[in-house]
């Protein structure tokens, strides 16, 4: 068989390859055509999201009430679009708390990062995506937009149970799965 033999053959089957394609994706189409559009009549009729889609976002509580938020500053070194801000301050029982909390969420992206990176499962999203307004300055939401009364998607978790931090309330050696502190000085010769 000679070259030009070859590439004639070769030729012909990538035109077929490429015709068929062509009639395969018209036939998806003409399929299509005749079928009753599904149209869903939002905002009456609501989709369920499934709860691990990435919306809304907000601050959650323990279950002994108090704020999850410790101030840390990950969510806000994590966002790839620096929209998180806050500012930290210790109480006199020595919990840390954020004073003020704010998300300007038409800076948004809903990357879900923050989530990824709070320690003490303050900060998650929810699957409500329907917050949008027309004025860009009411979409910065403050800490009392954004804080909630339950414990969001693990309720039970209490950070300064299992940090090992010590407070007014819980000393150390108290905590779960915490062994009582080793006096250094008994280890001197």
């Amino acid at each position: 068989m000679n070259l030009e033999s070859e590439i004639k053959t070769s030729g012909d089957a990538d035109g077929w390859e490429a015709l068929k394609a062509l009639g395969q994706g018209f036939a998806t189409t003409f399929r299509h055509l005749f079928r009753r559009p599904v149209t869903e009549q939002y905002p009456e009729e609501t989709r369920v999201l499934p709860a691990r889609s990435r919306g809304r976002i907000i601050l959650t509580r323990d279950p002994d009430g108090n704020e999850r938020c410790v101030a840390c500053y990950l969510c806000s070194a994590v966002c790839p679009v620096s929209c998180i801000s806050m500012q930290s301050a210790e109480q006199a029982d020595g919990r840390r708390y954020a004073t003020w909390f704010r998300i300007n969420f038409s800076r948004c992206i809903y990357c879900g990062l923050c989530e990824e990176a709070c320690p003490t499962s303050a900060i998650q999203l929810t699957p409500e995506f329907d917050h949008c307004k027309r004025d860009i300055l009411s979409m910065v939401y403050e800490k009392a937009d954004l804080l909630v009364d339950h414990g969001g998607k693990d309720p039970e978790y209490n950070f300064y149970h299992h940090a090992g931090i010590a407070t007014s309330r819980h000393p150390k050696g108290s905590h779960i799965s915490e062994a009582e502190p080793v006096d250094v000085t008994t280890n001197l010769p």
